[in-house]
């Protein structure tokens, strides 16, 4: 080989191993950057409803970024997505919902997404079958899952499993952090457990839509609701309401409870021709816009039910 050849040679080389070097330093500051960004970078969740927005943010706190995708002070039943909406699931690294039967809308929203979506997470799938959940009239499934508080304490675990499995850097910090919010829902069960063998009145009436099935059957309350089903396209017939005034005053029933943000109207009609007071028993699907503002929390709207199923209930 000549001089002039092996110049070249060389030459080519030596541009090779610059190319070589070049490309591993720039893989390597990739993988660095990523590793940053992992560190530092908050995982993003967006949740339907909001049970699952308050335990995503006892479980994730400050490592979390969680939206609530039905507005504030909106009826749940009633939602339809917008395409902001939309986009905001699919820019997130995790959606949860809580089933087909309380976000049908979800379903539709699944299948718009592209490949890279969210990790979409059902936290009611593996709870309680169907036949679990009876109603004083029908015997249909009843979403509103989380207030069996055992129920609560499952989806907590649920959601923290997925964290975990996403952030797995993190693993400790989200699992200790459920550790304490799942005593807490444990010790809020004992407390609704407890009360509820001190009191008068076994039966309570709802002015509302059916929301509370998981929660009697957990606490063996008998409980009426003056609406057949969850669905807000249900309204009660006038037979049910004369029904729902018999009931109350042969059961010396002194209190009707109402929904939250729906106008009570049907509670307060009975309550005229009855002679009944109002309490609120909140189904915790969503809060007012204010609620939201002031950082109220699933636990506090459960106490708050607590303390109101007392007086209704009657308890020593």
């Amino acid at each position: 080989m000549s001089g002039k050849a092996r110049k070249i040679m060389n030459c080519k080389i030596s541009i090779l191993v610059i190319a070589c070097f070049f490309m591993v330093s720039l893989l390597y500051a990739c993988e660095e950057d990523q590793r940053t960004r992992t560190n530092t970078s908050k995982m993003k969740v967006v949740a339907t409803i909001f049970p699952l927005y308050d335990f995503s943010r006892e479980i994730g706190k400050d490592k979390v970024d969680i939206q609530l995708i039905i507005p504030p002070g909106i009826e749940t039943h009633g939602f339809e997505p917008k395409p902001g909406d939309i986009f905001r699931i699919q820019e997130a690294d995790i959606l949860l919902y809580t089933g087909e039967n309380m976000e049908p809308w979800v379903q539709d929203i699944i299948k718009s997404l592209r490949h890279d979506g969210p990790v979409i997470v059902n936290t009611g799938k593996a709870i309680a079958s169907e036949d679990n959940h009876t109603h004083a009239h029908n015997a249909e499934s009843d979403p509103h899952i989380w207030l069996d508080l055992l129920n609560a304490q499952e989806m907590v675990q649920h959601i923290t499993d997925v964290f975990v499995a996403r952030d797995p850097l993190h693993k400790e910090f989200y699992r200790d952090n459920a550790a304490v919010y799942t005593e807490k829902l444990h010790n809020l069960d004992l407390k609704f457990s407890k009360a509820f063998k001190a009191c008068k009145k076994n039966m309570f009436i709802h002015g509302g839509h059916f929301a509370f099935g998981c929660f009697t059957r957990r606490y063996n309350l008998t409980y009426i609701s003056a609406y057949r089903s969850y669905s807000p396209d249900t309204e009660p017939t006038p037979g049910d309401l004369i029904e729902l005034v018999q009931t109350l005053r042969e059961n010396d029933i002194r209190y009707i409870f109402y929904e939250e943000l729906i106008a009570p109207k049907l509670a307060e009609t009975i309550s005229r021709e009855t002679g009944a007071g109002l309490l609120l028993l909140h189904g915790g699907h969503n809060v007012s816009k204010k609620e939201f503002d002031q950082g109220v929390s699933f636990i506090s709207l459960m106490e708050k039910n607590l303390q109101n199923l007392r007086k209704g209930l009657e308890c020593l």
